[in-house]
């Protein structure tokens, strides 16, 4: 009877401590990627907006450069056929049936065959500047994303800084606990608005490549349209 006692005693005691334990146990923060956002400060707000814009502008422009630059060879070869036959309202018909840049630079040159050839090539060129300029259309604000974004990452970080020194100010005793909100703030809004504007600075050029790559397509075609019409009177 004595021996159960004990036993239930020891029992007790070994619970009890371990009750103790763990409500005297910190319980450790999750770290998550919210969690980051939140402690970036409001500066993450602008950046986040950034961040939204840099995406849509990069998926749109692609999209839009993307069907620009898909080159129909049978397109190519019906237009000259129909060139070479004489056959000048089927291939103007076929030219505003096609809805991409070089149906409509083929369409400017064709309703000018027969002026003097300088005039022609003066339309087909100005035709090739306006279809590049469409294709341009909003890249600057790509380009002002990726100048501005790191900047605001750099406000953050002064922000930061400026937290740290306050809460150091007015905390008789210094902790890490009064400069961890601060470096927080400081480390994450420096690294968000780097990516950000990485990201924007990358689909920029990347962009950019792609006009570059339509613009001498354009103007491979705007010669072979002038070659074409020049050799009936070869």
């Amino acid at each position: 009877m004595v021996l159960i006692q004990i036993t239930q005693a020891a029992v007790d005691s070994l619970t009890l401590s371990s009750n103790v334990f763990q409500n005297q146990a910190p319980m450790q923060e999750s770290l998550t990627l919210l969690n980051l956002l939140i402690k970036g400060g409001w500066i993450m707000i602008p950046i986040g907006i950034f961040s939204l814009l840099a995406v849509y502008f990069t998926l749109e422009r692609f999209m839009v450069i993307n069907r620009a630059r898909r080159i129909d060879q049978s397109f190519m070869y019906t237009i000259r056929d129909q060139l070479l036959q004489g056959k000048m309202d089927a291939a103007l018909a076929l030219c505003r049936s096609t809805n991409t840049p070089i149906a409509r630079l083929l369409l400017k040159g064709i309703k000018r065959i027969g002026r003097p050839i300088k005039e022609v090539e003066s339309a087909v060129e100005n035709e090739g500047r306006l279809e590049i300029y469409k294709l341009e259309r909003n890249l600057h604000y790509l380009s002002i994303i990726a100048g501005v974004a790191p900047m605001m990452g750099f406000v953050g970080t002064i922000s930061g800084v400026i937290r740290i020194f306050y809460n150091i100010s007015v905390e008789a005793n210094i902790s890490i606990d009064a400069i961890a909100g601060g470096l927080y703030e400081k480390m994450i809004t420096s690294a968000a608005g780097l990516i950000v504007g990485i990201f924007a600075f990358i689909a920029h050029q990347m962009l950019n490549s792609m006009i570059d790559r339509v613009s001498y397509t354009l103007e491979q075609t705007a010669v072979d349209f002038i070659d074409l019409i020049q050799e009936p009177a070869a």
